[in-house]
């Protein structure tokens, strides 16, 4: 039976070497590798999400503190600086801060007011234009389902409605995320790009859209409110742009469930009848009558951030290389005038910024491999895979010459488990070495019961993925030994609840890390297997990435 993957073990994504491949024999175990240490696990994490590192947020003195540190670390592992001489890349980013005490919803049903969406409380909105100020004045709500406009699958949730000046509002997930097993229009349970938020806000842009509002539903989006509350409010990150974000939406956000309630009520529509008819290709996007207004006032603050790159040359091949990735940042002070206003961000990342620098050291202990193996720290990924996405656009390898990559998200401090679960399975060609590799340690491979979450799109590796690179994410499992997966489960969705984004992500000197080593063990001779090989991966036939990387690796034949 598949047991549901909970976010607290987002700790690897892998990118192997396949059998079927462009050049080579099949990849090989590896044989024994060397001892990697909890108690250097257990050091960093709690140096990294201590109060003197303020949260990690970019941009500020805590991202100084946390940048030097790794690299300080990745020099006493042994690397060599990874992007030329420096150990830095810079990634220019945009903060925007909204005056969140002005920064209400006004709505008006024919002319009539009807009520305020308070910001926090109901609604949490933003904007990705980098202006002084930005008005959203009597914009007429139009409920456009899912939001999306799929033209190889015949699906075009915006047909026949022009949306300038409109206010999109639209629901979380594919159509079909209720859908039983992985048969639907969109994969069924598995969510696919069309589902997640950031495609909706693109889409929406895309369609002359003034605004998009997001729906908030637990299910389908995978957390809760306090969650939306704490990552979305507050000053937002963006990439420095030339277009300034001209070519976004005004405004974009969520609403909490119950103002979309009690919207639809005051519109005199039929919301639960309406959501059931978005799950159709014959859905029509339906005018609200109601129309909205909001005025956000923002300070604007640019300054670089930095990813953090070191390596460790190949031997044989060092113009071929491995990646290992972990985001370093979180949320800063996420609470202001709470008791405890900083959100550390121990599990999430500093675990596995952690488990990077621990990688480093093994790897620089065995020495070189045939290939070149990079480790790299990325920024923003809480702004939404920000550094990730610029390494992946201005990248000091090339992608065309990167092999494949691994990347930590949250490492396992519960204790060893029996399975290991991989997400977005039967995505790429690599999946036997994953395999052979958890069997060698004695566990069992199990296919994600909650593909609905869309892990898959949630990390770094997707904006490698993006540009073709092979990346193949896998999780620790929730069977713990000697607890069983009822224990995992519940841990799983207390973390989810309580800490998820909140204060409460703190160390913990009772966590078990004796899964967070198994873990890394996986992760290093996977990495070492693929850095010593001659083969190179690919997606499958069909899947969305194949194309880029057969392009990508078509220009060096």
């Amino acid at each position: 039976m598949t047991r549901v993957p909970p976010p607290l073990f987002l700790i690897s994504a892998f990118a192997l070497a396949a059998c079927a491949s462009e050049a080579g024999g099949e990849t090989t175990l590896v044989g024994k590798s060397p001892q990697l240490s909890a108690e250097n696990l257990k050091r960093d994490t709690q140096v990294l999400s201590s109060d003197v590192f303020g949260g990690r947020a970019p941009m500020t003195d805590g991202e100084q503190k946390t940048i030097a540190y790794i690299s300080e670390a990745f020099a006493a592992a042994g690397l060599q600086p990874g992007n030329g001489d420096a150990w830095f890349q810079e990634v220019p980013l945009v903060e925007v801060g909204v005056d969140e005490s002005a920064a209400d919803i006004s709505f008006v049903n024919d002319g009539k007011p009807l009520f305020i969406g308070k910001y926090g409380i109901e609604q949490v909105i933003w904007t990705k234009r980098i202006e002084p100020e930005v008005n959203m004045a009597d914009a007429e709500l139009v409920f456009v389902g899912y939001g999306v406009n799929a033209p190889e699958k015949a699906w075009n949730d915006y047909e026949g409605i022009d949306m300038a000046g409109k206010v999109a509002v639209i629901l979380v997930n594919d159509p079909d995320w209720e859908t039983e097993g992985l048969d639907g229009e969109f994969g069924g349970r598995a969510m696919t790009y069309y589902g997640r938020w950031t495609y909706k806000y693109e889409e929406a842009a895309r369609q002359g859209a003034a605004g998009a509002l997001i729906i908030h539903d637990t299910e389908p989006a995978a957390y809760g409110w306090s969650t939306v509350e704490s990552s979305w409010s507050g000053p937002q990150i963006e990439m420095d742009r030339p277009d300034n974000g001209a070519g976004r939406v005004a405004v974009e956000g969520w609403m909490h469930g119950d103002l979309a309630a009690k919207l639809f009520s005051a519109a005199d529509l039929d919301m639960a009848a309406l959501v059931a008819r978005a799950k159709s290709r014959d859905f029509a996007a339906v005018p609200m009558g109601v129309t909205a207004s909001a005025t956000l006032t923002n300070t604007i603050r640019r300054q670089q951030s930095n990813n953090v790159i070191g390596i460790l040359p190949g031997s044989k091949r060092p113009d071929e290389y491995v990646l290992y990735t972990a985001h370093w940042d979180h949320l800063g002070r996420c609470a202001p005038g709470e008791a405890d206003e900083i959100c550390n961000g121990a599990f999430d990342n500093a675990t596995g910024t952690a488990g990077l620098i621990e990688l480093a050291r093994a790897h620089a202990e065995a020495g070189p491999a045939d290939r070149s193996l990079v480790f790299l720290a990325v920024t923003a990924e809480e702004s939404g895979l920000l550094g990730s996405a610029y390494y992946a656009e201005q990248p000091v390898y090339p992608l065309a010459q990167t092999v494949g990559g691994l990347n930590m998200d949250g490492l396992n401090i519960l204790g060893r488990t029996n399975d290991v679960v991989v997400i977005g399975a039967g995505k790429s060609e690599l999946e036997d070495i994953l395999t052979a590799e958890a069997e060698a340690q004695g566990r069992r491979m199990e296919l994600e019961s909650s593909p609905e979450k869309g892990y898959f799109y949630r990390s770094d590796h997707f904006s490698l993925a993006k540009k073709g690179v092979p990346m193949l994410y896998a999780e620790g499992g929730v069977d713990i030994v000697g607890k069983g997966g009822e224990f995992g489960e519940a841990a799983a969705d207390d973390y989810i609840t309580n800490r998820y984004h909140l204060p409460g992500d703190e160390y913990d000197p009772d966590w078990v890390w004796d899964g967070a080593v198994q873990d890394l063990e996986l992760n290093y001779r996977i990495g070492r297997a693929l850095a010593n090989s001659q083969d190179w991966p690919n997606w499958r036939e069909g899947d969305e990435f194949r194309a880029v990387r057969d392009q990508s690796r078509a220009g060096l034949q």
